[in-house]
Protein backbone atom coordinates (compact mmCIF):
# COMPACT_ATOMS: atom_id res chain seq x y z
CA UNK A 1 0.00 0.00 0.00
CA UNK A 2 1.39 3.40 -1.02
CA UNK A 3 0.53 6.21 1.41
CA UNK A 4 1.46 9.87 1.72
CA UNK A 5 4.03 11.70 -0.41
CA UNK A 6 1.31 13.78 -2.08
CA UNK A 7 3.45 16.91 -2.20
CA UNK A 8 6.40 15.03 -3.69
CA UNK A 9 4.20 13.32 -6.28
CA UNK A 10 2.63 16.66 -7.21
CA UNK A 11 6.11 18.12 -7.79
CA UNK A 12 7.20 15.19 -9.95
CA UNK A 13 3.98 15.23 -11.97
CA UNK A 14 4.32 18.97 -12.54
CA UNK A 15 7.83 18.44 -13.89
CA UNK A 16 6.64 15.59 -16.09
CA UNK A 17 3.79 17.69 -17.50
CA UNK A 18 6.17 20.42 -18.71
CA UNK A 19 7.21 18.14 -21.63
CA UNK A 20 10.69 19.69 -21.65
CA UNK A 21 13.99 18.69 -20.08
CA UNK A 22 13.71 18.37 -16.32
CA UNK A 23 16.24 17.19 -13.75
CA UNK A 24 15.07 16.18 -10.29
CA UNK A 25 17.37 15.18 -7.44
CA UNK A 26 15.79 12.89 -4.84
CA UNK A 27 17.67 12.07 -1.66
CA UNK A 28 17.07 10.88 1.89
CA UNK A 29 18.13 8.27 4.40
CA UNK A 30 17.91 4.56 3.69
CA UNK A 31 14.51 2.88 4.07
CA UNK A 32 12.66 6.22 3.91
CA UNK A 33 10.73 5.31 0.76
CA UNK A 34 12.60 6.97 -2.11
CA UNK A 35 12.44 3.93 -4.40
CA UNK A 36 8.75 3.40 -3.59
CA UNK A 37 8.07 7.04 -4.51
CA UNK A 38 9.90 6.72 -7.84
CA UNK A 39 8.21 3.40 -8.64
CA UNK A 40 4.78 4.83 -7.90
CA UNK A 41 5.49 7.91 -10.01
CA UNK A 42 6.74 6.06 -13.11
CA UNK A 43 4.39 3.06 -13.04
CA UNK A 44 2.16 4.29 -15.90
CA UNK A 45 4.78 6.34 -17.74
CA UNK A 46 7.49 5.56 -20.32
CA UNK A 47 10.49 5.17 -18.07
CA UNK A 48 13.93 3.62 -17.82
CA UNK A 49 14.60 2.67 -14.21
CA UNK A 50 18.14 1.72 -13.22
CA UNK A 51 19.31 0.74 -9.73
CA UNK A 52 23.04 1.24 -9.20
CA UNK A 53 24.94 -1.46 -7.35
CA UNK A 54 28.00 -1.24 -5.12
CA UNK A 55 30.33 -2.74 -7.71
CA UNK A 56 32.69 -1.61 -10.46
CA UNK A 57 31.92 0.62 -13.42
CA UNK A 58 31.64 -2.28 -15.90
CA UNK A 59 28.91 -4.09 -14.00
CA UNK A 60 26.91 -0.91 -13.56
CA UNK A 61 27.35 -0.04 -17.24
CA UNK A 62 26.25 -3.55 -18.29
CA UNK A 63 23.15 -3.33 -16.09
CA UNK A 64 22.37 0.19 -17.30
CA UNK A 65 22.76 -0.87 -20.95
CA UNK A 66 20.41 -3.81 -20.39
CA UNK A 67 17.72 -1.54 -18.92
CA UNK A 68 18.02 0.93 -21.79
CA UNK A 69 17.83 -1.68 -24.54
CA UNK A 70 14.92 -3.47 -22.90
CA UNK A 71 13.03 -0.16 -22.84
CA UNK A 72 13.99 0.73 -26.42
CA UNK A 73 13.30 -2.66 -28.02
CA UNK A 74 10.97 -4.43 -25.63
CA UNK A 75 13.33 -7.40 -25.82
CA UNK A 76 15.51 -8.80 -23.05
CA UNK A 77 18.91 -8.60 -24.76
CA UNK A 78 22.42 -8.42 -23.38
CA UNK A 79 23.87 -5.56 -25.43
CA UNK A 80 26.31 -3.27 -23.65
CA UNK A 81 27.31 0.26 -24.60
CA UNK A 82 31.01 1.07 -24.72
CA UNK A 83 30.74 3.85 -22.13
CA UNK A 84 28.30 5.74 -19.94
CA UNK A 85 28.61 8.65 -22.34
CA UNK A 86 27.40 6.48 -25.25
CA UNK A 87 24.54 5.04 -23.20
CA UNK A 88 23.36 8.40 -21.87
CA UNK A 89 23.66 10.06 -25.27
CA UNK A 90 21.47 7.30 -26.70
CA UNK A 91 18.81 8.05 -24.06
CA UNK A 92 18.97 11.78 -24.73
CA UNK A 93 18.50 11.14 -28.44
CA UNK A 94 15.56 8.82 -27.75
CA UNK A 95 13.92 11.64 -25.83
CA UNK A 96 14.18 14.17 -28.65
CA UNK A 97 10.75 13.26 -29.99
CA UNK A 98 8.95 11.78 -26.97
CA UNK A 99 8.72 12.17 -23.21
CA UNK A 100 10.95 9.67 -21.39
CA UNK A 101 11.88 9.36 -17.72
CA UNK A 102 15.36 8.16 -16.81
CA UNK A 103 15.58 7.32 -13.11
CA UNK A 104 19.01 6.38 -11.76
CA UNK A 105 18.53 5.04 -8.23
CA UNK A 106 21.46 4.78 -5.80
CA UNK A 107 23.37 7.17 -8.05
CA UNK A 108 26.32 7.43 -5.60
CA UNK A 109 27.21 3.75 -6.20
CA UNK A 110 27.46 4.40 -9.94
CA UNK A 111 29.23 7.74 -9.67
CA UNK A 112 31.85 6.48 -7.22
CA UNK A 113 32.71 3.62 -9.58
CA UNK A 114 32.78 5.88 -12.65
CA UNK A 115 34.48 9.12 -11.61
CA UNK A 116 33.71 10.94 -14.86
CA UNK A 117 29.96 10.26 -14.77
CA UNK A 118 28.98 13.58 -13.23
CA UNK A 119 31.02 15.54 -15.79
CA UNK A 120 29.55 13.43 -18.60
CA UNK A 121 26.03 14.18 -17.39
CA UNK A 122 26.90 17.87 -17.15
CA UNK A 123 28.16 17.92 -20.73
CA UNK A 124 25.13 16.06 -22.12
CA UNK A 125 22.62 18.15 -20.16
CA UNK A 126 24.21 21.34 -21.51
CA UNK A 127 24.14 19.87 -25.01
CA UNK A 128 20.55 18.62 -25.05
CA UNK A 129 18.60 20.62 -22.42
CA UNK A 130 16.97 22.90 -24.98
CA UNK A 131 15.85 20.13 -27.35
CA UNK A 132 15.37 17.07 -25.14
CA UNK A 133 12.12 15.90 -23.53
CA UNK A 134 14.00 13.77 -21.02
CA UNK A 135 13.01 13.84 -17.36
CA UNK A 136 16.14 12.83 -15.46
CA UNK A 137 15.93 11.65 -11.85
CA UNK A 138 19.04 11.03 -9.76
CA UNK A 139 18.34 9.39 -6.42
CA UNK A 140 20.65 8.52 -3.54
CA UNK A 141 20.72 7.36 0.07
CA UNK A 142 24.19 8.69 0.87
CA UNK A 143 23.19 12.10 2.18
CA UNK A 144 26.75 13.42 2.30
CA UNK A 145 27.49 12.32 -1.27
CA UNK A 146 24.28 13.79 -2.71
CA UNK A 147 24.80 17.08 -0.88
CA UNK A 148 28.53 17.37 -1.63
CA UNK A 149 28.75 15.90 -5.15
CA UNK A 150 25.35 16.66 -6.70
CA UNK A 151 23.82 19.67 -4.94
CA UNK A 152 26.90 21.59 -3.80
CA UNK A 153 28.12 24.73 -5.56
CA UNK A 154 31.39 23.11 -6.68
CA UNK A 155 29.74 19.93 -7.99
CA UNK A 156 29.70 19.46 -11.81
CA UNK A 157 25.90 19.15 -11.83
CA UNK A 158 25.31 22.31 -9.80
CA UNK A 159 22.79 24.62 -11.45
CA UNK A 160 21.40 21.93 -13.77
CA UNK A 161 18.67 20.54 -11.52
CA UNK A 162 15.15 21.90 -11.85
CA UNK A 163 13.94 20.41 -8.55
CA UNK A 164 15.32 18.71 -5.47
CA UNK A 165 13.28 16.57 -3.10
CA UNK A 166 14.63 15.63 0.31
CA UNK A 167 12.50 12.72 1.46
CA UNK A 168 11.71 12.75 5.18
CA UNK A 169 10.11 10.05 7.33
CA UNK A 170 6.32 10.16 7.62
CA UNK A 171 4.71 12.48 10.14
CA UNK A 172 2.79 11.06 13.09
CA UNK A 173 -0.50 11.77 11.27
CA UNK A 174 0.66 9.77 8.23
CA UNK A 175 1.75 6.92 10.49
CA UNK A 176 -1.71 6.91 12.10
CA UNK A 177 -3.38 6.67 8.68
CA UNK A 178 -1.40 3.48 8.06
CA UNK A 179 -1.88 1.87 11.49
CA UNK A 180 -5.67 1.96 11.42
CA UNK A 181 -6.32 -0.94 13.80
CA UNK A 182 -4.23 0.31 16.73
CA UNK A 183 -5.86 2.19 19.59
CA UNK A 184 -4.96 5.90 19.83
CA UNK A 185 -2.45 5.24 22.61
CA UNK A 186 -0.89 2.30 20.75
CA UNK A 187 -0.47 4.47 17.64
CA UNK A 188 1.73 6.84 19.62
CA UNK A 189 3.77 4.01 21.12
CA UNK A 190 4.18 2.41 17.68
CA UNK A 191 5.41 5.75 16.34
CA UNK A 192 7.84 5.87 19.25
CA UNK A 193 9.09 2.38 18.36
CA UNK A 194 9.71 2.70 14.62
CA UNK A 195 9.19 6.38 13.76
CA UNK A 196 7.97 7.34 10.32
CA UNK A 197 10.32 5.28 8.16
CA UNK A 198 8.10 3.29 5.76
CA UNK A 199 10.26 0.16 5.71
CA UNK A 200 10.09 -0.06 9.49
CA UNK A 201 6.36 0.60 9.59
CA UNK A 202 5.87 -2.45 7.39
CA UNK A 203 7.22 -4.62 10.20
CA UNK A 204 4.35 -3.62 12.50
CA UNK A 205 1.16 -5.65 12.75
CA UNK A 206 -1.61 -3.37 13.99
CA UNK A 207 -3.85 -6.37 14.69
CA UNK A 208 -1.50 -7.44 17.49
CA UNK A 209 -0.77 -5.71 20.79
CA UNK A 210 2.20 -3.40 21.31
CA UNK A 211 3.74 -6.03 23.56
CA UNK A 212 3.51 -8.67 20.83
CA UNK A 213 4.96 -6.25 18.26
CA UNK A 214 7.92 -5.42 20.49
CA UNK A 215 8.58 -9.12 20.99
CA UNK A 216 8.22 -9.93 17.28
CA UNK A 217 10.26 -7.00 15.96
CA UNK A 218 12.89 -6.18 18.57
CA UNK A 219 13.17 -9.26 20.79
CA UNK A 220 13.30 -11.83 18.01
CA UNK A 221 16.82 -12.57 16.69
CA UNK A 222 15.28 -13.64 13.38
CA UNK A 223 13.36 -10.42 12.68
CA UNK A 224 14.51 -8.09 9.91
CA UNK A 225 15.00 -5.21 12.35
CA UNK A 226 16.92 -7.11 15.03
CA UNK A 227 20.31 -6.15 13.58
CA UNK A 228 19.13 -3.28 11.35
CA UNK A 229 20.77 -0.33 13.15
CA UNK A 230 24.13 -2.05 13.46
CA UNK A 231 24.03 -3.25 9.85
CA UNK A 232 23.20 0.24 8.54
CA UNK A 233 26.00 1.67 10.63
CA UNK A 234 28.50 -0.85 9.24
CA UNK A 235 27.58 0.29 5.72
CA UNK A 236 28.52 3.87 6.56
CA UNK A 237 31.52 3.63 8.92
CA UNK A 238 34.61 1.47 9.34
CA UNK A 239 34.90 1.09 13.12
CA UNK A 240 31.33 0.48 14.23
CA UNK A 241 32.08 -0.54 17.83
CA UNK A 242 32.77 2.94 19.22
CA UNK A 243 29.93 4.41 17.18
CA UNK A 244 27.61 1.82 18.73
CA UNK A 245 28.85 2.72 22.20
CA UNK A 246 28.31 6.44 21.60
CA UNK A 247 24.79 5.96 20.25
CA UNK A 248 23.92 3.64 23.17
CA UNK A 249 25.23 6.26 25.62
CA UNK A 250 23.00 8.92 24.07
CA UNK A 251 19.98 6.60 23.98
CA UNK A 252 20.37 5.79 27.67
CA UNK A 253 20.52 9.38 28.85
CA UNK A 254 24.01 10.79 28.23
CA UNK A 255 23.34 13.89 26.16
CA UNK A 256 26.34 16.18 26.74
CA UNK A 257 29.77 15.55 25.24
CA UNK A 258 31.37 15.17 28.67
CA UNK A 259 28.73 12.64 29.73
CA UNK A 260 29.08 10.65 26.50
CA UNK A 261 32.88 10.66 26.80
CA UNK A 262 32.70 9.42 30.40
CA UNK A 263 30.12 6.75 29.55
CA UNK A 264 32.12 5.22 26.69
CA UNK A 265 35.52 5.71 28.33
CA UNK A 266 37.10 7.71 25.51
CA UNK A 267 38.70 11.14 25.30
CA UNK A 268 36.20 13.91 24.53
CA UNK A 269 38.14 14.92 21.40
CA UNK A 270 37.80 11.39 20.04
CA UNK A 271 34.07 11.33 20.84
CA UNK A 272 33.62 14.75 19.22
CA UNK A 273 35.12 13.42 15.98
CA UNK A 274 32.83 10.40 15.97
CA UNK A 275 29.81 12.54 16.81
CA UNK A 276 30.64 14.79 13.85
CA UNK A 277 30.35 11.75 11.56
CA UNK A 278 27.07 10.66 13.20
CA UNK A 279 25.71 14.16 12.67
CA UNK A 280 26.68 14.02 8.98
CA UNK A 281 24.94 10.65 8.65
CA UNK A 282 21.79 12.06 10.24
CA UNK A 283 21.74 9.40 12.97
CA UNK A 284 22.41 11.94 15.70
CA UNK A 285 21.32 15.57 15.97
CA UNK A 286 22.78 18.44 18.00
CA UNK A 287 20.33 20.61 19.90
CA UNK A 288 20.82 23.98 21.55
CA UNK A 289 18.38 25.69 23.91
CA UNK A 290 15.64 27.40 21.91
CA UNK A 291 16.69 30.86 20.81
CA UNK A 292 20.42 30.21 21.22
CA UNK A 293 22.20 29.53 17.92
CA UNK A 294 25.62 28.83 19.42
CA UNK A 295 25.76 27.52 22.94
CA UNK A 296 28.05 25.55 25.22
CA UNK A 297 24.87 23.99 26.53
CA UNK A 298 24.45 21.93 23.34
CA UNK A 299 23.24 18.37 23.77
CA UNK A 300 23.04 15.36 21.45
CA UNK A 301 19.99 13.25 20.68
CA UNK A 302 19.18 10.38 18.34
CA UNK A 303 17.24 11.57 15.28
CA UNK A 304 15.29 8.42 14.39
CA UNK A 305 12.79 6.78 16.73
CA UNK A 306 13.66 3.24 15.67
CA UNK A 307 17.34 3.83 16.32
CA UNK A 308 16.53 5.49 19.64
CA UNK A 309 14.24 2.64 20.75
CA UNK A 310 16.68 -0.04 19.62
CA UNK A 311 19.74 1.47 21.29
CA UNK A 312 17.76 2.30 24.42
CA UNK A 313 16.55 -1.24 25.04
CA UNK A 314 18.27 -3.89 22.90
CA UNK A 315 22.02 -3.74 23.75
CA UNK A 316 21.29 -4.02 27.49
CA UNK A 317 19.13 -7.09 26.89
CA UNK A 318 21.03 -8.73 24.05
CA UNK A 319 22.12 -11.75 26.11
CA UNK A 320 18.55 -12.52 27.15
CA UNK A 321 17.24 -12.06 23.61
CA UNK A 322 19.93 -14.31 22.13
CA UNK A 323 18.88 -17.04 24.55
CA UNK A 324 15.24 -16.77 23.54
CA UNK A 325 14.11 -15.19 26.83
CA UNK A 326 11.61 -12.82 25.20
CA UNK A 327 9.29 -12.67 28.18
CA UNK A 328 12.04 -11.76 30.63
CA UNK A 329 13.50 -9.18 28.22
CA UNK A 330 10.10 -7.56 27.77
CA UNK A 331 9.52 -7.44 31.55
CA UNK A 332 12.74 -5.47 31.84
CA UNK A 333 11.74 -3.06 29.07
CA UNK A 334 8.06 -2.46 29.88
CA UNK A 335 8.54 -0.37 33.09
CA UNK A 336 10.60 2.18 31.15
CA UNK A 337 8.27 2.64 28.16
CA UNK A 338 6.33 5.55 29.69
CA UNK A 339 9.55 7.44 30.41
CA UNK A 340 10.82 6.66 26.89
CA UNK A 341 7.58 8.04 25.43
CA UNK A 342 8.09 11.45 27.04
CA UNK A 343 10.32 12.75 24.24
CA UNK A 344 8.13 11.09 21.61
CA UNK A 345 5.08 12.87 23.01
CA UNK A 346 6.94 16.19 22.87
CA UNK A 347 7.54 15.57 19.16
CA UNK A 348 3.83 14.78 18.61
CA UNK A 349 2.82 17.95 20.48
CA UNK A 350 5.15 20.01 18.31
CA UNK A 351 3.55 18.51 15.20
CA UNK A 352 0.15 19.51 16.64
CA UNK A 353 1.26 23.13 17.07
CA UNK A 354 2.66 23.22 13.54
CA UNK A 355 -0.69 21.94 12.27
CA UNK A 356 -2.49 24.72 14.17
CA UNK A 357 -0.20 27.23 12.46
CA UNK A 358 -0.90 25.74 9.02
CA UNK A 359 -4.63 25.84 9.79
CA UNK A 360 -4.36 29.50 10.85
CA UNK A 361 -5.47 28.50 14.36
CA UNK A 362 -2.21 29.02 16.25
CA UNK A 363 -2.39 31.56 19.11
CA UNK A 364 0.94 33.10 18.06
CA UNK A 365 2.64 33.44 14.69
CA UNK A 366 5.87 31.53 15.30
CA UNK A 367 8.56 30.51 12.81
CA UNK A 368 10.17 27.75 14.86
CA UNK A 369 9.64 25.50 17.88
CA UNK A 370 12.09 23.92 20.26
CA UNK A 371 13.08 22.89 23.75
CA UNK A 372 14.76 25.24 26.20
CA UNK A 373 16.98 24.47 29.16
CA UNK A 374 19.09 26.64 31.38
CA UNK A 375 19.43 28.29 34.78
CA UNK A 376 16.45 29.21 36.95
CA UNK A 377 17.96 32.26 38.63
CA UNK A 378 15.02 32.55 40.99
CA UNK A 379 15.32 29.03 42.41
CA UNK A 380 19.09 28.74 41.75
CA UNK A 381 18.89 25.47 39.84
CA UNK A 382 18.75 24.11 36.31
CA UNK A 383 15.37 23.81 34.62
CA UNK A 384 13.85 23.05 31.22
CA UNK A 385 10.80 23.82 29.10
CA UNK A 386 9.43 21.13 26.78
CA UNK A 387 8.25 23.48 24.03
CA UNK A 388 8.98 27.13 23.39
CA UNK A 389 8.15 29.42 20.48
CA UNK A 390 8.55 33.16 19.94
CA UNK A 391 6.46 35.51 17.81
CA UNK A 392 8.33 38.75 18.57
CA UNK A 393 10.13 40.47 21.46
CA UNK A 394 6.87 40.73 23.40
CA UNK A 395 5.05 37.45 22.66
CA UNK A 396 5.97 33.81 23.31
CA UNK A 397 4.49 30.35 23.78
CA UNK A 398 5.53 27.86 26.48
CA UNK A 399 4.45 24.23 26.60
CA UNK A 400 4.62 21.26 28.97
CA UNK A 401 4.00 17.68 27.80
CA UNK A 402 2.92 14.89 30.18
CA UNK A 403 2.74 11.27 29.00
CA UNK A 404 1.47 9.72 32.24
CA UNK A 405 -1.54 7.69 33.34
CA UNK A 406 -2.45 10.31 35.96
CA UNK A 407 -4.39 13.47 35.22
CA UNK A 408 -2.29 16.61 35.22
CA UNK A 409 -2.69 18.61 38.43
CA UNK A 410 -2.56 22.35 39.04
CA UNK A 411 1.03 22.06 40.28
CA UNK A 412 2.18 21.40 36.70
CA UNK A 413 0.45 24.58 35.54
CA UNK A 414 1.98 26.60 38.38
CA UNK A 415 5.45 25.31 37.52
CA UNK A 416 5.00 26.24 33.84
CA UNK A 417 3.79 29.71 34.86
CA UNK A 418 6.92 30.08 36.97
CA UNK A 419 9.22 28.93 34.16
CA UNK A 420 7.61 31.33 31.69
CA UNK A 421 8.31 34.17 34.14
CA UNK A 422 12.05 33.56 33.69
CA UNK A 423 11.71 35.43 30.38
CA UNK A 424 10.68 39.03 29.78
CA UNK A 425 7.64 38.55 27.56
CA UNK A 426 4.63 40.76 28.23
CA UNK A 427 2.26 38.36 26.44
CA UNK A 428 2.49 34.60 26.91
CA UNK A 429 0.42 31.60 25.89
CA UNK A 430 0.83 28.47 28.00
CA UNK A 431 0.04 25.01 26.65
CA UNK A 432 -0.19 21.87 28.73
CA UNK A 433 -0.54 18.61 26.81
CA UNK A 434 -1.71 15.51 28.64
CA UNK A 435 -2.11 11.86 27.73
CA UNK A 436 -4.76 11.33 30.44
CA UNK A 437 -6.53 14.66 30.92
CA UNK A 438 -6.58 17.22 33.73
CA UNK A 439 -7.86 17.50 37.28
CA UNK A 440 -10.74 19.87 38.05
CA UNK A 441 -8.34 22.09 39.99
CA UNK A 442 -6.07 22.40 36.95
CA UNK A 443 -9.02 23.14 34.68
CA UNK A 444 -10.31 25.85 37.04
CA UNK A 445 -6.89 27.50 37.36
CA UNK A 446 -6.43 27.43 33.58
CA UNK A 447 -9.84 29.03 33.07
CA UNK A 448 -9.05 31.80 35.54
CA UNK A 449 -5.64 32.51 34.02
CA UNK A 450 -7.01 33.31 30.57
CA UNK A 451 -3.77 32.51 28.73
CA UNK A 452 -3.64 28.75 29.37
CA UNK A 453 -4.72 26.06 26.91
CA UNK A 454 -5.19 22.47 28.13
CA UNK A 455 -4.99 19.89 25.35
CA UNK A 456 -5.57 16.15 25.70
CA UNK A 457 -3.90 13.54 23.52
CA UNK A 458 -7.26 12.72 21.92
CA UNK A 459 -7.69 16.39 20.95
CA UNK A 460 -4.22 16.32 19.38
CA UNK A 461 -5.24 13.30 17.30
CA UNK A 462 -8.47 14.95 16.17
CA UNK A 463 -6.54 17.98 14.89
CA UNK A 464 -3.76 16.00 13.22
CA UNK A 465 -6.14 13.55 11.52
CA UNK A 466 -8.77 16.09 10.46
Amino acid sequence: MFIGRQQELATLNRLYASDKFEFAVIYGHRRVGKTALISHFIKDKPAIYFMGVESNAKQNLDNFSHNIMEFATGININTAFKSFQDSLEYVFQLSMSKRIILAIDEYPYVARASRSLASTLQMLIDKYKDTSKLMLILCGSSMSYMEDHVLAYKAPLYGRRTAQLKIHPFSFAEVCSYLTNFSPIDKAIAYGMVGGTPQYLLQLNDKLSIEENIKNIFLNPNSSLFEEPENLLKQEVREASLYNAIITAIATGSSRLSEISSKVGEDSNVCASYLKNLLALGIVKRETPYGEKISRKSIYAISDNMFRFWYRFIPANISLISRGAQELAYKRIEPFLADYMGMVFEDICQQYLWQLLLNNNAPIDFTDLGRWWGADKQLHKQTEIDIMAIQDKDTALFGECKWTNEKVDVSVLELLQHRSSLFNYSQTVLYIFSKSGFTKGCQQAASQSGNVKLVTYNEILQTLLA
